[in-house]
């Protein structure tokens, strides 16, 4: 696997908002795992690849779900969610990546799940807390994230389901049970 090829086919994908996004997860995904002991080759892979299909049109999007059996409920939620699951379908089957854990990673880093793996935590926390976000509370997730994955993402995914909430918008079952398992997991520490 060449990650300069890697990095130029995901660069071709998106617009440069994106990219600049793209490059903040990664250093943040190796940064955090650094600090938590996780497999830094994996989180900078994970992270370059967890936007890929991001900007791909919806229409493209539904038929390669319909199409490659992915998650079909996946459909009647937010589009939002999509990318993850096609792009984790995509660089496996466009560019030969078969690290499951990479592929899980990128497939849960929007919506989370119940038994995050540490690679899943970090690239999801990359994705929330890069220095490119600005959004009411991000800092208090980065001050969180200095000291537990697990308590940063409980209040990352805790403010997407307020905002979901807010707007009228139906939540990712998948996003609830990863937050109740991630508070389960802080009340044993």
């Amino acid at each position: 696997m060449d990650l300069d090829k890697l990095r130029e086919a995901t660069r071709a994908q998106m617009p440069d908002k994106r990219w600049k996004h793209t490059l903040g997860v990664v250093d943040t995904a190796i940064a955090l795992a650094v600090r938590y002991g996780g497999h830094t080759e994996k989180a900078e892979l994970a992270a370059l690849l967890h936007d890929y299909s991001k900007a791909w049109a919806t229409d493209r999007m539904e038929t390669i779900i319909r199409e490659q059996s992915l998650p079909a409920d996946l459909l009647v939620y937010d589009k939002d969610l999509w990318h993850a699951h096609v792009g984790a379908w995509a660089v496996a089957s466009e560019h030969g990546i078969a690290d499951e854990e990479v592929l899980d990673a990128i497939r849960y880093h929007t919506s989370g799940r119940e038994g995050m793996t540490l690679l899943d935590k970090i690239v999801c926390l990359a994705d929330y807390i890069e220095p490119g976000r600005d959004f009411p509370g991000v800092d208090d997730i980065r001050k969180l994230a200095e000291s537990s994955l697990e308590e940063a993402l409980v209040e990352a995914f805790g403010s997407t389901i307020k905002v979901l909430v807010k707007r009228g918008k139906r939540i990712f079952p998948e996003t609830v049970a990863a937050r109740n398992d991630l508070i389960m997991q802080t009340k044993k520490a």
